[in-house]
């Protein structure tokens, strides 16, 4: 059968539950941990409510992230393999994370195991809901009878074109999770400096420029989406924040009068990439002429 297979990610794709709901889509819950106290990353937020999450962090809460262990995904993979289903996984970035390297861990035990059965691992070389909307693709490509190996080349074909630019508000974040030097988060905090970033095609965070104020990084944002954008009327476009709804709505409702977008999918980014990047990051993601 060319659908005896299910799509699966991590929650690091930082998918609205509406999305997950949908195409019932398993996501396993990355870890991570706040104030001592050890939580699991699900997109409905059963654990920890993401309001309350960054009300933690303004508050000069800390924690720390996990990645995923082989172990973690010898259990998530097997029961899916017990049931007679093939696997397609699509994972962080493998140059933020070792999550990637440990799903590959778990395919080469589970292959003994089960030797009937695929488990394809596809690095997205990516985080947040530029993650997630390839996820989203390949759950598509699932519903609209694609095979795995099908699946998996139209998957890795994107790869290159999946393009995700974003801000951050608070530089402190960034100097705690070793990005920026205590120096540069100071005076860049002191002078009003709002970076703007995006994922590399090595999948790496790699700042783009500097702005003045938190105005001009997300007008920043809406022009790299404007000039770089592979098929705007076509493409569905997410916007992902950290607590910054109302900036996002407003964002997302420019992006489809001016430039006339198919869609704009509105997420949250969790606690996860969350935790380094900080309350007030704001993120794009679509489709581009490069990364």
């Amino acid at each position: 059968m060319a659908n005896n297979y299910i799509v699966v990610t991590d929650s690091c794709s930082d998918l609205p539950q509406d999305l997950v709901d949908m195409y019932h889509l398993p996501v396993y819950p990355m870890e991570f941990v706040l104030d001592g106290k050890n939580y699991k990353n699900y997109p409905d937020e059963r654990e920890i409510n993401l309001k309350e999450f960054y009300a933690l962090l303004k508050a000069g809460h800390t924690g720390s992230t996990a990645q995923i262990s082989p172990s973690g995904f010898l259990d998530f993979f097997t029961p899916f393999l017990e049931k007679g289903l093939d696997i397609l996984y699509i994972a962080f970035s493998s140059a933020l994370s070792g999550t990637y390297n440990s799903s590959l861990v778990a395919r080469d035990i589970l292959k003994d195991k089960f030797p009937e059965r695929k488990i394809i691992c596809i690095d997205t070389l990516s985080a947040s809901t530029a993650e997630g909307k390839i996820t989203i693709c390949a759950c598509e490509n699932l519903k609209n009878g694609m095979s795995i190996e099908e699946n998996e080349k139209d998957i890795r074909e994107k790869i290159p074109s999946l393009a995700v630019w974003f801000t951050v508000d608070d530089l402190n974040c960034l100097k705690r999770g070793g990005r920026l030097s205590a120096t540069a988060a100071f005076f860049g905090t002191l002078l009003g400096i709002k970076p703007v970033l995006h994922v590399s095609d090595e999948g790496k965070l790699i700042p783009m420029q500097k702005c003045r104020g938190r105005k001009a990084s997300l007008i920043a944002l809406f022009n790299q989406l404007k000039e770089d954008a592979l098929d705007l009327e076509n493409d569905i476009i997410y916007i992902a924040s950290a607590d910054a709804d109302d900036e996002a709505l407003e964002m997302g409702k420019r992006i489809q009068e001016v430039l006339h977008v198919k869609k704009v999918i509105y997420s949250h980014i969790g606690p996860v990439i969350g935790m380094h990047s900080g309350p007030g990051t704001f993120l794009v993601s679509y489709f581009g002429k490069k990364r």
